[in-house]
């Protein structure tokens, strides 16, 4: 009967291995280790998940984590939208002012045709108080 492949497998993971770290000069052993598929997995995967732990911790407990959008002091979300409201406030004053000037430019050069007129009805009450001699 044929081995069980998840049974392979595992024990093609578990088999040992030795890695060896030697002097090129020399040929001398500068340092032996033994190890498995298994645990060099582990080992990697451990230090992935140190250095993602590292990274958040850097995010979270550092001045970096303003720089993340949508991460910010409440504060200074009232600070931002206050400053908006007082720079659109800014820009409709200063498109009026322009405005009043280019109108008043016209004026004195004596282009009178693009004016408006004003064309809003006076309904003022009879005069009751006028003296008449």
């Amino acid at each position: 009967m044929a081995d069980n492949p998840i049974n392979t497998s595992f024990k093609r993971l578990r088999n040992r291995y030795r890695l060896v770290v030697m002097n090129d000069d020399t040929f001398e052993e500068v340092a032996t280790f033994r190890l498995s598929r298994l645990s060099v997995y582990f080992a990697i995967s451990f230090i992935f998940v140190v250095l993602i732990g590292l990274t958040l911790a850097l995010v979270s407990f550092t001045s970096l984590r303003y720089l993340v959008p949508g991460y910010g002091k409440q504060s200074s979300l009232k600070e931002l939208r206050e400053l908006k409201l007082k720079t659109d406030s800014i820009q409709v004053a200063l498109d009026q002012r322009d405005q009043y000037l280019q109108s008043l430019q016209r004026v004195l050069r004596g282009d009178t045709t693009a004016l408006r007129l004003d064309t809003i009805p006076l309904n003022l009450p009879p005069d009751t108080d006028v003296i008449t001699e």
